[in-house]
């Protein structure tokens, strides 16, 4: 049985898929960024949206995203070794790799399992 937070990321990723396939590009990534704060504290999640976001960068040739994304997953193990991961970070390439972020209400309470 998948647990709360599972169940909301995956959910995300397939947001981001319909989002990505219908061409709403900007949708597609706010689904990738939730689904980056749900999945920060768990590396192969984490890893893995990083991992899409790069792809969907490079599908519109979007060099600065390319490189933010490179650099995170360059970054993302050190992270996780380190315990040093900035929570509620969307993980895009318009905020600071190290800056903690807000996290809202809703994404709080699955985070917490409720």
């Amino acid at each position: 049985m998948m647990s709360l937070l599972t169940d909301a990321y995956l959910a995300c990723l397939a947001q981001a898929r319909q989002a990505r396939a219908a061409g709403e590009i900007d949708q597609a990534f706010a689904a990738l960024e939730r689904a980056h704060v749900l999945g920060q504290r768990r590396f192969t999640q984490h890893l893995h949206v990083h991992w899409l976001m790069l792809l969907l960068a490079a599908s519109q040739y979007d060099s600065r995203e390319i490189r933010g994304q490179l650099l995170r997953l360059a970054l993302t193990p050190l992270g996780h070794l380190t315990g040093r991961l900035p929570l509620g970070n969307t993980g895009r390439a318009n905020v600071s790799a190290f800056a903690p972020m807000q996290v809202d209400e809703a994404t709080q309470r699955v985070l917490r399992g409720e």
